[in-house]
C-alpha cells in the first residue's frame, strides 16, 4: 500500500525525500564574484563567473526553465532573510547595504541582467 501510495506521488512534492549523487568534481564546487544572467522564452541562463580586475572567466553555466528560475529566486530570498535575521543585515562595498531586490537597470554587487536573443 505505502510502494502504491509513493509511486502516486510526484517528483518534488513537499515532503518527499530524493536520492541524488554529486559527482566528485561538482562536488567540491566553484567560486563566483559575479553573475550574468540572461533570458529567452524557454530558459533562464546563469553565467557564474571569477572577475579580478578587468578580467574573468566563466566557472559555471546554469540554464533554468522559468518556473525553476522564479522556485529558485523565492527560495534564495527565504535563505537571505533567514541568514540575515542569524547574522545580521549584509553589507556591500563600503559597508553600504545591499539592496533586496535591483531593477534592471541597477548593476551593483556583481550581478548584471542581460536579455540573450
Amino acid at each position: 500500500m505505502d510502494q502504491q501510495k509513493e509511486q502516486g506521488t510526484p517528483v518534488g512534492a513537499p515532503g518527499q525525500q530524493i536520492q541524488v549523487k554529486i559527482p566528485d568534481d561538482v562536488l567540491k564546487g566553484v567560486y563566483a564574484n559575479m553573475v550574468q544572467v540572461g533570458h529567452t522564452p524557454e530558459e533562464f541562463v546563469l553565467d557564474f563567473m571569477n572577475v579580478i580586475g578587468v578580467a574573468g572567466i566563466v566557472t559555471a553555466r546554469v540554464m533554468l526553465s522559468p518556473g525553476h528560475t522564479k522556485r529558485m529566486v523565492a527560495a534564495m530570498q527565504d535563505n537571505l532573510k533567514k541568514y540575515e535575521e542569524q547574522f545580521g543585515t549584509i553589507k556591500g562595498a563600503a559597508g553600504q547595504t545591499v539592496p533586496t531586490t535591483t531593477s534592471s537597470s541597477d548593476h551593483k554587487f556583481g550581478f548584471d541582467t542581460a536579455s540573450a536573443k
